[in-house]
Order: structure tokens, then C-alpha cells, then sequence
């Protein structure tokens, strides 16, 4: 299934340095299910009971990151974004170019931190 098209809520994040109470919180409060994601760091894809993919994921921080929750958007041009919400009064806490799928994390004028991404591929 494609991911939705720009300007879209995608996919969020929980980030914590407890992925295991996390997952039985989650897990338990809303059917979820978990899938470990290979590449030698604690990544659980979730599954929503009745979804047809994962739509977010419990990173385990192992403590080196403040415990937090992110959403995604769908975006069509990294930098674009980046410099627009600039203009707009945000701040581009970090890029991930080279990754896949390329991303960005975000702060909008009040300090609330997002995350965008481009499809894979684009």
C-alpha cells in the first residue's frame, strides 16, 4: 500500500527509554500490534488492529534522548519544507538526507516538535 501524498499525517513516533513498558501500555490500551524492525537498534513497528500496515513505532532511546512523541507529514521536498517553515517562524531542529526515507525534524513557532518525510523513492 502507498503511503499518503504530501501535506499528509503519515506516521508518529514514541520515543522512550522504556520500550517494553511502552509497548504493553500501548499494546494493551489500543490492540496494537509490534513488530521488531532488523538493523541492531530497538525499533517495534505498530499495527493498529484491522490496519493493513504499520502505521508508527516505539523507539527504545536506550536514555540517550528525552522521552517524547512525534507525528510525520508526508512531504513532497525536504529542504522546500525546511526553508518555508523557516520563513514561517519554525526551526529545523535536524536533517537526515541520505536516509531512507529522508527526513527532518521540526519545531513550529511555539516549540512543538513534527517530523516530515519524503516518500522512499521520491
Amino acid at each position: 500500500m502507498a503511503l499518503p501524498g504530501p501535506g499528509t499525517l503519515a506516521w508518529f513516533e514514541v520515543a522512550t527509554d522504556d520500550p517494553d513498558t511502552a509497548q504493553k501500555f500501548y499494546g494493551s490500551l489500543f490492540d496494537w500490534t509490534f513488530v521488531p524492525e532488523a538493523g541492531g537498534f530497538d525499533y517495534r513497528n505498530i499495527t493498529a488492529a484491522g490496519a493493513d500496515r504499520p502505521t508508527g513505532g516505539i523507539l527504545g532511546t536506550g536514555g540517550k534522548q528525552p522521552n517524547h512523541a512525534v507525528f510525520y507529514i508526508v512531504v513532497a521536498d525536504i529542504e522546500a519544507t525546511c526553508a518555508e517553515a523557516v520563513r514561517l517562524g519554525g526551526s529545523v531542529i535536524s536533517k537526515e538526507l541520505d536516509g531512507v526515507p529522508a527526513l527532518a525534524h521540526l519545531r513550529d513557532p511555539a516549540g512543538n516538535h513534527f517530523g516530515i518525510f519524503t516518500q522512499p523513492g521520491t
